[in-house]
């Protein structure tokens, strides 16, 4: 297990980029609420897009039951008949997360997102879609998840904080994330990486700089971008960190990446060590969602050996080097923990990567 840090106002959203899935319990699927000035975009959007697929079908399926009657004061809005309650708007804006001091403000906007998805959702009643069976599906996939994470919830709930001793502990093991933090700054430029030929990687080779490699695609007329990345060893992979670590400054190296190529120049070296007081908030959280996810694995694992499973189809039967997953139930990813990607994922071409002089 590892854990990205990076020092002063960024190491939270360092930490909450690498480890966001690692101990989600919520069964929220709004997205999270944003301040003014961007309060009333970020409303309509979230709620009126990502929200309303669920809604509309959810509320379709059960157009023709009858509306259950609501007590005085309890509806905030009637839309051609059908009420908003402020049971509705309280459950819109705890998943928001609307901060107290906004609640008066949000609350009217919510409003309007909750009209605007009961018109939607109308229409698409009328229209019939909540019948359609790609949409039947996703109601059904979005129910099963629900009721396996509020199982889980109910199951695993709260770890706890980790102890002081724990925190240090797990600071002192992991140097190159904290006291022998190094931080890279690296020039790129960006290409596809179907133009990776032979006679691209001779020049590559004979090239002193990456302008003269810039100027070798120029004559080939090869797309290129350019980029300014700073990367630390907490965000690379253990065998990445070490390599770069080992090239002098201005070492050319080229890492294929999907369908781009990445040509970097090491421009500095230099030490960025975080401390232990920096770090602390961040190791617990990190250590308490890999609890949540430890105990979610050993939940999974019991149902699994009291279960009788029986693969109909052999062919998708697991073999010696398959192992039970259960996606979108665990409070973790799978990933949680790893270290940060280089360049969005390059660290995961690490073995191709290949120095120039």
């Amino acid at each position: 297990a590892s854990l990205r840090v990076t020092p002063s106002n960024t190491l939270e959203n360092t930490m909450q980029s690498s480890h966001q899935n690692a101990g989600d319990l919520s069964l929220s699927f709004a997205a999270g609420f944003s301040p003014k000035p961007a309060l009333r975009s970020a409303l309509r959007s979230a709620l009126c897009a990502a929200l309303v697929l669920a809604s509309v079908t959810l509320a379709g399926c059960n157009r023709d039951k009858p509306v259950p009657e609501t007590k005085p004061g309890q509806a905030l809005a009637s839309v051609n008949g059908e009420e908003i309650t402020v049971l509705q708007l309280n459950e819109e804006m705890q998943r928001a997360g609307v901060p107290a001091a906004q609640q008066q403000s949000a609350s009217k906007q919510l409003l309007q997102a909750l009209i605007d998805r009961e018109l939607l959702e109308s229409e698409a009643a009328k229209e019939k879609i909540d019948r359609d069976p790609k949409v039947m599906q996703a109601i059904e996939r979005a129910r099963s998840l629900i009721i396996a994470q509020a199982y889980m919830q109910k199951r695993v709930g709260d770890v706890g904080r980790p102890t002081e001793a724990e925190i240090e502990d797990y600071f002192n093991k992991h140097p190159r994330f904290f006291a022998n933090r190094r931080q890279f700054a690296m020039t790129q430029l960006v290409f596809p990486a179907a133009s990776v030929t032979p006679e691209l990687r001779a020049a590559a080779d004979k090239a002193r700089s990456l302008e003269e490699v810039a100027a070798y695609l120029d004559t080939r007329k090869v797309a290129y971008g350019r980029a300014q990345v700073t990367r630390s060893t907490a965000d690379l992979k253990p065998e990445l960190a070490a390599k770069l670590l080992s090239m002098p400054k201005g070492q050319l190296f080229l890492v294929q990446e999907g369908q781009r190529a990445l040509l970097t120049s090491i421009d500095e070296v230099r030490d960025a060590p975080v401390s232990l007081a920096i770090a602390a908030p961040q190791i617990a959280q990190y250590l308490a969602n890999r609890k949540n996810k430890e105990l979610a694995q050993a939940e999974i694992q019991r149902l699994r050996a009291t279960a009788k499973i029986d693969y109909l189809n052999k062919d998708l039967a697991p073999d010696a080097t398959t192992r039970g997953t259960t996606p979108g139930v665990a409070p973790a990813s799978a990933s949680a923990g790893a270290p940060g990607s280089f360049a969005a994922g390059a660290a995961a071409g690490a073995a191709t990567v290949a120095t120039t002089p």
